[in-house]
């Protein structure tokens, strides 16, 4: 019996429809430090508090390369009163915001592959940003998309997107489903500190779909998976501590190491070669060289992390064609950036042609995933 192929159908898009450039959020908080700094006056004077310091469009492009970012709460994120998402309570009968984007992308990617939702065995919501904990995310996903089967959560921070797709890979392979979602909705303003000047800038939201499925079945074109590798290394350099079990008071909801905080140069120092390693490495064991990738669709946090890993892969300092970039108009949108890449920036490739979608992020985690085009 021959081994049954995975590949990569299609894949879906749901952008929210506002967005917040450099100068709005600089301008909110700007306005936050002019009020904190002046409501501690007194304190600052006498070296009991810190005196904050404003944000520049300069700043954040520099240290990032993000330029705007989509978000689903735009109003509240930029009042400096609140600098945080908001929007009313939903009932448990009602679709939950997570799942909205989520069956959103995925529709997308049903349509792009001329599926219907009875055709998928499954699906698997890879994400950093659970909305709770139970009932899974995957399942209310999957009933709203009226899809037999099963369903689960998965959580590997930034690198959710490509351990799901692996998930999926080895799922199919094993016969135990022959197309899977793996659907990755991410609000990342959720977990953000919106007053802290080296993290205000990050993130943005957004919600992706990956539809896995063996290669029989599949429409053309498609892209066989030609190799997935995951990596995982413990690191407190990127922590977000919010939970159930750690904000059990009022006092601790809105503590600084409740929401995202990261040693960005720590990170960059140890990531960067730990990663395009990693990529060379899978490409070598693959029979692949990596200086001749067709292109890499990384993951988007950070502009000048992704310049050097491509730099190190390709032995050359990439073009836009050969490493695309969506951080700038996307912001980080955890395990999303890299799909949001392939998605935007993968259908003018050729037959034969191979490239990898690599993601990287808390955890450590990191995953690869090798894909030829297939016409």
């Amino acid at each position: 019996m021959s081994e049954i192929t995975p590949v990569i159908s299609a894949t879906g898009l749901y952008t929210p429809p506002d967005s917040i450039s450099n100068e709005e959020l600089v301008a909110s908080f700007n306005t936050y430090v002019e009020r904190f700094n002046s409501s501690h006056a007194a304190a600052i004077a006498s070296g009991d508090v810190l005196e904050m310091q404003p944000s520049s469009v300069e700043f954040i492009e520099k240290a990032s390369g993000v330029k705007s970012r989509h978000v689903m709460s735009k109003t509240p994120l930029l009042d400096p009163e609140i600098m945080a998402p908001r929007w009313p309570e939903r009932g448990d009968d009602e679709l939950s915001v997570l799942a909205e984007m989520g069956v959103k992308a995925a529709l997308d990617a049903l349509q792009r592959a001329g599926r219907d939702s009875k055709d998928v065995d499954a699906v698997l919501c890879a994400a950093s940003n659970m909305q709770r904990a139970y009932p899974a995310m995957a399942i209310e996903i999957q009933a709203a998309l009226g899809i037999e089967g099963f369903g689960f959560d998965m959580n590997v921070a930034c690198s959710s997107a490509t351990f799901g797709i692996q998930t999926a890979a080895d799922f199919i392979r094993a016969g135990h489903a022959g197309s899977v979602l793996v659907v990755s909705p991410e609000v990342c303003t959720g977990h953000n500190n919106m007053r802290n000047r080296d993290s205000h800038f990050i993130f943005g939201d957004v919600a992706t779909a990956v539809l896995v499925e063996a290669a029989d079945m599949a429409p053309r074109p498609h892209w066989e998976i030609v190799g997935t590798r995951l990596k995982t290394v413990f690191s407190n350099n990127i922590r977000n501590n919010f939970g159930f079990l750690n904000c059990a008071t009022p006092e601790t909801i809105g503590a600084p190491d409740k929401l995202f905080v990261q040693e960005g140069r720590k990170v960059f120092k140890e990531v960067v070669p730990m990663v395009s390693a990693m990529i060379c490495e899978h490409a070598t064991n693959l029979g692949l060289d990596p200086a001749a990738l067709r292109r890499l669709w990384l993951h988007q946090a950070n502009q000048g992390m992704n310049r050097l890993i491509a730099q190190r892969v390709l032995g050359h300092e990439a073009s836009e064609d050969e490493s695309p970039t969506v951080l700038d108009t996307y912001g980080n949108t955890s395990s999303a950036g890299s799909i949001i890449a392939f998605h935007k920036h993968s259908a003018d490739l050729a037959p034969g042609d191979i490239g990898t979608i690599c993601s990287f992020g808390a955890g450590y985690s990191a995953g690869t995933v090798f894909v030829r085009k297939i016409a």
